[in-house]
């Protein structure tokens, strides 16, 4: 497995695991047994670098990475973020809450359920408007001096608020939903990070599965699956958006690979410092993804993704709108 550096010294595989899926949000949740030899698997295919956040259950997430991932402490990276008021049982994303005493006493919950001894990279999930991101940036300086986290990470934040914390405490990485269907952080936030030397962590990298070409108009989710909720989901939306499905599968067909492949390899070209973390929950995806890796896009193949994406309208919102607000900061 290739690797890639985050930051100044965090070096991880090239292609990461989003953990997610494995217990919230989408309908098709594993066993925790298979869901566990899932990040076995990942392991041993390579990976390094894996995914997760208090939210997620809450709290359930990280317990089921700590555990699959417990056999390989220091062989591993694991991510995960704060940021909200949370409370065991009852669903997160309700209120934010940043304030620096909540993030170190967040901190120490996310160690004993991810059973290390330093968390490798801490995000702050979303940006609180109640909260001077200078603020948050020193709580987690704080735990760095104290030796319960390693590096400092910002979620889906404005390229003025990473310079606002970069200059608090080092930014080693910032994590954004980033694609060939939702291209927004190359207008302001990843010339920064060029600038600033801060590794981009792209999440939802295949368009919530979207990319991969398994979901056409007709297609149905689950009630509890999070896809229901997304504007660029609808049916209407989805039947005008294949047409970018379609030009990643003229370039696989090309290429002797797969949508999910291309989609991929497209994002690994685009910076040395860019390591996509797409989730799954079946070993053949996983196998699928990190065949990104080893896939050489060529010139002439970038240039015609470029061209024909360019005459594609992408339709419907990434997020309803009270979601996309918190991306604003």
């Amino acid at each position: 497995m290739k690797t890639r550096v985050l930051g100044d010294t965090l070096e991880v595989s090239a292609l990461g695991l989003g953990c997610m899926g494995m217990s919230w949000s989408y309908s098709a949740r594993p066993e925790r047994k298979d869901a566990l030899a899932l990040l076995g698997a990942a392991v041993d295919r390579g990976v390094t670098f894996f995914d997760t956040a208090q939210v997620y259950g809450p709290f359930t997430n990280e317990d089921l990475v700590g555990e699959g991932l417990a056999p390989y402490r220091g062989k591993v990276a694991i991510a995960t973020k704060f940021g909200y008021e949370l409370e065991a049982g009852k669903p997160g994303w309700i209120r934010l809450n940043s304030r620096p005493e909540h993030v170190k006493k967040m901190a120490e919950g996310s160690l004993q359920r991810l059973r290390v001894d330093a968390i490798d990279l801490y995000y702050q999930h979303r940006a609180d408007p109640e909260v001077p991101v200078e603020d948050v940036a020193g709580a987690v300086k704080d735990l760095i001096q104290e030796g319960k986290v390693k590096h400092f990470g910002l979620s889906e934040v404005a390229a003025r608020t990473i310079r606002r914390a970069h200059a608090v405490q080092p930014v080693a990485a910032v994590q954004s939903e980033y694609s060939l269907w939702y291209r927004e952080p190359e207008k302001e936030v990843l010339p920064a990070l060029q600038e600033l030397g801060i590794g981009f962590v792209p999440f939802s990298p295949l368009g919530k599965g979207f990319l991969a070409g398994k979901i056409a108009a007709t297609t149905t989710f689950e009630s509890t699956d999070l896809r229901n909720s997304i504007p660029r989901f609808a049916p209407e939306a989805r039947k005008a958006n294949q047409a970018l499905v379609e030009l990643l599968g003229r370039v696989a067909a090309r290429k002797k690979a797969t949508p999910a492949r291309i989609a991929l390899a497209w994002l690994l070209a685009r910076k040395p410092w860019i390591v996509p973390i797409p989730g799954t929950t079946k070993l053949h995806r996983l196998e699928e993804n990190l065949g990104a890796v080893g896939l050489e896009l060529t010139a002439d193949d970038l240039r015609e993704i470029e061209n024909a994406a360019a005459n594609i309208t992408i339709q419907g919102a990434r997020y309803p709108e009270h979601i996309e607000r918190l991306s604003e900061h």
